[in-house]
């Protein structure tokens, strides 16, 4: 059961993006198409996951034992800067055609606030390896969930007739903001 509640929690209550507002760069900047914020998602997925595991070791098995706490966010954004450069260069020669479309935002996942957010909150929130993975997971599932729905909006809306002064990006933080405002709702679920 408290993996149920960690994982509804992560998608829906505390969703990265729509209640936490960490990873609005690639929010915003992405998700014009469907097609790259799925792979944008994918990539956050893998670096979120295998970055959780790694700094939960680093952690546990170094900076705490030897009292050098002091030194985590440092050491967690280094881990998090190879792990994007590993996928940067997997996705340049499987998928040329992502790699394209992603363009600069592949690298800023380095810099994305959610995943080292999620590397940090699973150290804080004391879960143990398996809780720390379930709730990392859930949490990059929350983040593909806000980016694909907010993307498909975001086609949808170029299709329709909208003001002049709406167009492109003011109507797209509009319906971010209705987008969050929904996903307040689920707050009373956990």
């Amino acid at each position: 059961m408290e993996y149920i509640v960690i994982i509804i929690s992560a998608i829906f209550v505390n969703n990265v993006i729509l209640a936490q507002f960490l990873g609005i760069c690639p929010f915003l900047g992405v998700s014009s198409k469907v097609s790259t914020a799925a792979g944008m998602s994918g990539a956050v997925l893998f670096v979120m996951t295998l970055a959780t595991i790694v700094t939960y070791l680093i952690q546990n098995y170094l900076l705490n034992p030897y009292g050098l706490e002091f030194l985590q966010t440092i050491s967690f954004i280094l881990v998090i800067a190879a792990l994007v450069q590993m996928v940067e260069i997997i996705l340049k020669k499987t998928v040329p055609s992502l790699y394209q479309a992603l363009g600069i935002f592949l690298p800023l996942i380095t810099t994305n606030c959610a995943v080292l957010g999620v590397a940090i909150l699973t150290i804080q929130k004391d879960y143990n390896l398996i809780e720390g993975v379930v709730f990392t997971i859930a949490t990059a599932l929350g983040f593909a969930l806000a980016m694909i729905l907010f993307a498909g909006i975001r086609e949808h809306l170029e299709l329709m007739q909208v003001p002049k002064g709406m167009r492109g990006v003011p109507v797209a933080l509009v319906t971010a903001g209705i987008l969050a405002l929904a996903f307040m709702g689920f707050a009373n679920l956990v």
